[in-house]
């Protein structure tokens, strides 16, 4: 695929390859993809065909054995453990189908967890905080804990913790899997209107044909290789 100049993402021959020798097994093969910023993309595949390994390099948690990495200019192939580790706090923003928000925390809390790590949580911060789960529809339960909230609830406050920093990118696994049908649809209208409310590119893996069909872009993988990568309208 060609890049362009408003490419915010682009993998360039990538390879993940696990083991050595006869054994190795070879997780991503020759993946080269570009994303536009502002995008919302679904990456598709059965299990094992290597979505959530390319989530992985995307969201700087592991990093190619071969080739290309690139976030808005961040080479992140390049970069150093503790830069890489730095990038991916305050850079990318992740939402996870078990929510995995931290139960002695309150809603509020969760949400802020960026901003804590960063010693940033000033008034002004807390202020935004407020508001940006008010705008999530979830501004009345800021003080209960995450067993006192539905499971949509828990979601809603897990991408509020996703974008409260403003990251580049939004890393989502699944993240309607474990919705009902209704609530599932409440949080994809969530995540949809992400790149135009906050700026930040949506990279989703998911089995969900509801989801696939309000992406931009939907990337399908089959053994690790990009078999199909289709621009909506092309």
């Amino acid at each position: 695929m060609a890049e362009s100049p408003t490419d915010a993402i682009v993998l360039s021959h990538v390879n993940k390859w696990y083991g050595h020798g006869p054994g190795r097994v070879a997780a991503l093969s020759d993946v080269c993809l570009s994303i536009a910023a502002g995008q919302m993309v679904a990456l598709l595949g059965r299990s094992g065909s290597g979505k959530t390994t390319l989530l992985n390099l995307l969201g700087a948690v592991d990093r190619p054995t071969t080739g290309s990495v690139r976030i808005h200019d961040n080479e992140l192939s390049a970069m150093p453990d503790s830069k890489l580790s730095l990038f991916r706090r305050r850079r990318l923003g992740y939402v996870f189908q078990s929510f995995h928000l931290v139960p002695s925390l309150t809603a509020f809390d969760n949400a802020a967890i960026p901003l804590m790590l960063d010693r940033a949580l000033t008034r002004a911060k807390r202020l935004e905080v407020k508001n940006l789960l008010e705008r999530l529809g979830i501004g009345g339960l800021a003080h209960r804990y995450p067993d006192e909230l539905s499971g949509g609830q828990q979601q809603r406050v897990a991408i509020a913790r996703a974008v409260v920093h403003r990251p580049l990118l939004l890393l989502a696994d699944e993240p309607t899997g474990n919705l009902d049908v209704q609530t599932g649809r409440e949080i994809l209208d969530l995540l949809q209107a992400l790149p135009r409310d906050f700026g930040v590119t949506v990279v989703l893996a998911t089995h969900s044909d509801e989801a696939a069909e309000r992406c931009d872009q939907r990337v399908m993988l089959e053994d690790g290789r990009v078999v199909r990568a289709v621009e909506v309208g092309s």
